[in-house]
């Protein structure tokens, strides 16, 4: 078995930024948490599904926005991708296996997709049959994950990352570029957004509608609501000028996540509409309108950078 000694996942509701964190930690970067969801532009992002309850709503969009601002940051992400549903399983099986071993043996931590829940995972090793990780649900490190299993499911896609060093960006530079992005995916840009899914104000408006009609699947909402609760957190810590809106958003959802908390217990139940759920519902409506308010508040720091590039050109 060949693997990396001190490479482990950082446990985060928001995985794939907690596999980031981890290899961070391992080549000794040291970008904060607050600068890290907040340079990604995961701190200001709020996706859901259509019908504001499926568990899917944090992780189905497009992640390129993470892997490309992650270079302003000081870190680069080189990602082996394909997909069970295009025909190209075996293939991408074999170019996943190959690369991750390469980049073990060369001291490089990696990450991935679904190795064990739909989660991502960071590869701190590998055997002769397969992949050694940890991540949800076994941060100490699991079992081998068989390198022919890899993206055999459901979902059924496969993503390996390897992280390695880059020069990053000047601070201007990244906020601008996060914002941005950000603000891109706020407005529904299906640039980021998926298809039979929202964002921003639009995520919001199906949560709450899910919750007053009594939300038919707990497991989702809840989960939805440990994420976007983190993310929150992370979102106060960036922008002075916006950190008044900014708390309000993470306190708002705080709350949602202490009346919801997730649980692996009773998941399909349904949540009922009671005073509980109404006071949920108004806490998700505080929480939009000054996420509104933040978004307005981010464009004009874009403005205002832009602005001064244009000066000093």
């Amino acid at each position: 078995m060949k693997s990396l000694e001190n490479l482990r996942w950082v446990q985060r509701w928001v995985s794939h930024l907690g596999c980031v964190k981890g290899c961070l930690n391992y080549l000794g970067i040291d970008v904060s948490d607050g600068w890290l969801y907040g340079g990604t532009g995961h701190a200001f992002v709020l996706n859901m599904s259509d019908d504001g309850s499926c568990p899917s709503g944090p992780t189905a969009w497009n992640h390129t926005m993470l892997t490309t601002l992650g270079t302003l940051l000081g870190y680069r992400t080189t990602v082996v991708a394909g997909s069970k549903h295009e025909g190209e399983l075996e293939a991408a099986q074999e170019r996943a296996w190959e690369f991750v071993r390469r980049s073990i043996d060369d001291g490089t931590p990696c990450y991935g997709w679904e190795l064990d829940v739909p989660e991502y995972y960071v590869i701190f090793g590998y055997d002769e049959t397969g992949y050694r990780y940890t991540g949800p649900a076994c941060s100490g490190g699991s079992g081998t994950k068989p390198w022919r299993e890899l993206g055999d499911t459901g979902i059924g896609l496969l993503e390996v990352c390897a992280v390695t060093p880059s020069d990053p960006a000047d601070d201007a530079t990244t906020v601008r570029a996060a914002l941005t992005s950000a603000l891109e995916m706020a407005g529904g840009s299906p640039k980021w957004v998926l298809p039979d899914y929202v964002a921003g104000l639009a995520a919001y408006d199906v949560w709450i509608r899910a919750l007053e009609q009594g939300a038919s699947a707990r497991f989702g909402f809840c989960y939805n609501a440990e994420v976007w609760a983190e993310c929150g957190g992370e979102a106060a810590s960036l922008c002075d000028e916006a950190l008044g809106f900014y708390n309000e958003v993470s306190e708002s959802l705080e709350k949602v996540r202490v009346a919801y908390p997730f649980s692996t217990e009773h998941t399909m139940d349904p949540i009922a509409v009671d005073d509980k759920s109404r006071e949920a519902v108004a806490n998700l409506g505080r929480a939009r309108e000054a996420e509104e308010k933040g978004l307005a508040v981010l464009a004009r720091i874009v403005e205002e950078i832009d602005a001064k590039v244009r000066v000093r050109s």
